[in-house]
């Protein structure tokens, strides 16, 4: 795996030189912060070992969500009177007569080769057959593995034929430069979100995402079909993605630049969520390795094997994931827990890349949330971005606006929303979601959102070489900031590789949350994989 030291060497305009003893610098007068990549290179050794015991875990279990996306990648779909999704009904059964560990594709290949007509009802048949398959006699896992193949080979085509099509649409409709501008729709309807989302297109933004739904990340199933209601957000649907993505397309050809379309890859249904965003072609997921267990309380057994799935996925696809760093700094202070954030961006990167995931889709998030009344606060943020931004020079950086300090005073919002994007262009951040001045007082308007986007170009464009023409006093504020954090974020994880990140989670080291490894939601959805689990399709991303 290339080092913080591979990447100063090769030495680029953006990448930086290697300079004796030990510490990175920019060519030119570019800013830049102390950083010993001998410390950088040690603090990702940490985290790929933490990384490989987790692995060791997921390798050897699987999950109720993971099954499902098994059945959804084979095509099956819809529900019951009840709204029950079949997927979730032919899982949970095997769930229930604890056979899930034999992988729930052993099931639907039996049921294929017994006559079935094809995989959707070969899964009715798991889901409502009076007599239930228990593997005892009939076709082995070999026998299986053949009749699923054809099927198998054309779920991957899916994903990669998505893929494809996203990247034409590339060509035809070239995406705006970085920072890009990305903004939040949350109406509940879909259709009223879709309007909004060719309106922000419209206004100048360069990503659309459609918030979910609160708590959607606590339901162990997906809802089926278009959602015209919900609360904080809209429902992520297979067929919600699908509309999104219409508008976003009809708008990338109304005004000649191409719009990404993100959403939410998280929760109890995380990798069911990964397989429809690659289907519909969608270029961003907030997609995080322990967002779930942090703040969500989902289980962490749960959340490590689902987020490996989810990210497979993902990587195939070529989607940019979005993790959650910028929530620890919500949760704890900004200033002492700084490197918190910078630890576990080196353990999801980790855990990104057993998953095949490049450093090119590693959307790794962190933000602007210091007590803006702290003296020189700005400076401590421009150093703490520049200095993400050098650890990880390959990666789109997702720059997150301040919250936790927000008030109803909307023209004080307003300059601190810009001195927020002053730092991500003057360290040059890859993605900027924009801060939005009424956020303490109700879901933005599009007149809010309009006046966001605004004054942000106005900060991109009347600062855009800012970080070109500055050099950091070697013994200043900043350079002892970053000195600081990359120090404090070495120690931390020194201890999480010592004592297990089961352990860490466990005594709160991460954004002051506290998880045990049995606690939260979806442990009893986790099971043993036994000696002949069959999973073609995570085979065959494996494989990729």
């Amino acid at each position: 795996m290339p080092t913080a030291h591979d990447a100063a060497s090769r030495g680029s305009a953006r990448q930086g030189v290697y300079a004796p003893p030990g510490v990175w610098q920019m060519h030119g007068a570019m800013l830049t912060v102390p950083m010993d990549v001998q410390k950088v290179a040690r603090c990702r050794e940490l985290a790929a070992a933490v990384a490989d015991d987790v692995q060791r875990y997921i390798d050897a279990h699987t999950s109720v969500g993971v099954e499902r996306t098994v059945l959804r990648a084979y095509g099956v779909d819809g529900v019951d009177d009840q709204g029950a999704p079949l997927v979730n009904i032919a899982v949970d059964r095997y769930a229930k007569a604890g056979l899930l560990g034999r992988g729930i594709s052993f099931f639907l290949g039996r049921a294929l080769l017994a006559g079935a007509a094809g995989l959707q009802e070969a899964s009715e048949r798991l889901a409502y057959a009076p007599e239930l398959d228990r593997g005892e006699s009939g076709p082995s896992a070999d026998e299986v593995l053949v009749a699923l193949a054809p099927h198998t080979d054309a779920a991957i085509d899916r994903i990669d034929n998505a893929r494809d099509e996203r990247d034409a649409n590339k060509r035809r409709a070239v995406p705006g430069g970085n920072p890009l501008k990305y903004v939040i729709v949350a109406t509940g309807n879909i259709y009223d979100d879709a309007v909004q989302a060719k309106a922000a297109a419209y206004a100048g933004a360069d990503i659309v995402a459609v918030i979910r739904a609160t708590a959607q990340s606590l339901l162990d199933y997906v809802p089926h079909g278009a959602t015209t209601e919900g609360y904080g957000g809209t429902f992520a649907t297979q067929e919600n993605f699908k509309i999104i993505r219409r508008a976003t397309d009809e708008a990338a050809i109304d005004y000649g630049r191409y719009i990404h379309q993100t959403n939410y890859s998280s929760g109890l249904c995380m990798s069911e969520i990964a397989w429809m965003g690659a289907v519909e072609r969608l270029d961003m997921l907030l997609n995080d390795a322990m967002y779930g267990i942090l703040f969500r309380d989902i289980n962490p057994c749960r959340n490590f094997v689902d987020q490996y799935v989810s990210r497979r996925i993902i990587a195939r696809a070529g989607i940019v994931i979005n993790t959650g760093e910028d929530n620890y700094l919500t949760t704890a202070d900004a200033v002492e827990k700084a490197h918190t954030v910078l630890a576990s961006q080196f353990v999801n990167e980790a855990f990104a890349k057993h998953a095949g995931v490049k450093d090119e889709q590693m959307g790794l998030g962190h933000a602007y949330e210091i007590d803006p009344g702290i003296e020189n606060s700005f400076l401590l943020e421009l150093a703490q971005a520049q200095l993400i931004r050098q650890v990880f020079p390959r990666h789109p950086i997702k720059w997150m606006p301040p919250t936790k300090f927000k008030s109803g005073d909307i023209f004080q919002s307003h300059v601190h929303d810009a001195m927020f994007s002053l730092v991500g262009v003057a360290t040059h951040q890859s993605i900027e979601l924009l801060g939005m001045f009424s956020e303490a007082v109700h879901n933005p308007m599009l007149m809010d959102r309009y006046l966001s986007l605004k004054a942000t170009k106005y900060v991109f464009n009347t600062a855009r070489s800012l970080g070109d023409e500055l050099t950091i006093k070697p013994d200043g504020i900043m350079a002892k900031r970053a000195v600081q954090v990359l120090d404090e974020a070495l120690e931390l994880l020194e201890e999480v590789e010592r004592d297990t990140i089961w352990t860490a989670i466990e005594r709160g080291s991460f954004a002051d949350v506290k998880r045990t490894r049995t606690g939260g939601k979806g442990y009893a959805g986790v099971f043993e994989r036994s000696d002949d689990y069959v999973n073609p399709i995570l085979e065959a991303l494996e494989a990729s």
